[in-house]
């Protein structure tokens, strides 16, 4: 399917691994021009490098997303140099275990700062090219916001408000025709996610307990097909599709996991 992102300038944060490579990597394939925004500029440049070896477009732009200024520089520079954003994922986060009762204020404020606060900020300041632009908005968010995991309560809360803001932002877009759209992760394998497994004892053992918990196919989400689900809802193909949170979880969160 032609999904007509071709020359597209679509913002990826948290770009340059995991979940949001893939997304970048689907993006160039389909003749856009992901434009990753990360801290890590070796991380980044590796990235657009390995498209390019491809005769693929993709450009980063370096910032630490949990400091508002940041934010708001990033984007002007993207603006500066395309002058358009055609599209904008807000990918960037990390599950990083602030519990209730081993957590504390500072580190509380501080997940919601690495996994909530920037997709406002991004969006706030992205919007007024979107609007010239009609274009769309993507939210990746967990499970967690519906399922619960115990121990990661700022995590979860982030989750939520992306959940939340999903469906705020789509009525409040409206008269833009901006359309804003979740996609909700459950089990993927990411460096992220093969960085925790490897905490527990026996790791194989433990992801082996997970994947016979997912009910299609017993398997893990990959990547690109999170990435192919954020493409289509970035394309004119689903042009009437506003405030939904989509999971791509092989039926992990609605399907009853002892089938």
């Amino acid at each position: 399917m032609n999904l007509n992102l071709q020359h597209k300038i679509i913002i990826v944060s948290g770009g340059a691994k995991g979940i949001g490579e893939g997304i970048v990597r689907t993006l160039a394939e389909e003749g856009a021009l992901p434009v990753i925004i990360g801290r890590n500029p070796q991380d980044n440049q590796k990235l657009v490098d390995s498209l390019k070896a491809e005769n693929l477009l993709a450009d980063s732009f370096v910032a630490e997303l949990t400091r508002p200024e940041e934010c708001e520089r990033v984007i002007a520079e993207i603006v500066a140099k395309y002058h358009r954003i055609d599209g904008l994922v807000n990918n960037a986060g990390v599950n990083d275990g602030v519990g209730l009762e081993n957590g504390n204020y500072q580190d509380f404020i501080a997940s919601l700062h690495k996994n909530l606060v920037h997709y406002y900020l991004l969006t706030h300041h992205a919007l007024p090219e979107l609007k010239k632009s009609k274009g769309a908005i993507v939210n990746i968010g967990s499970k967690t916001a519906e399922t619960g995991q115990g121990g990661t309560s700022a995590y979860a809360a982030s989750n939520g408000g992306r959940n939340a803001l999903t469906r705020e932002w789509a009525v409040e877009l409206l008269p833009y025709s901006i359309r804003v759209n979740a996609v909700i992760v459950a089990e993927a394998y990411t460096p992220l996610y093969e960085k925790w497994i490897n905490t527990f004892e026996n790791p194989q053992e433990k992801l082996a307990s997970i994947t016979q918990n997912i009910p299609l196919e017993k398997r893990m989400t990959t990547t690109r097909e999170i990435a192919d689900m954020v493409a289509f809802l970035l394309s004119e193909k689903s042009s009437h599709t506003t405030g939904q949170l989509i999971h791509v979880d092989g039926g992990y969160v609605h399907l009853d996991r002892a089938l």
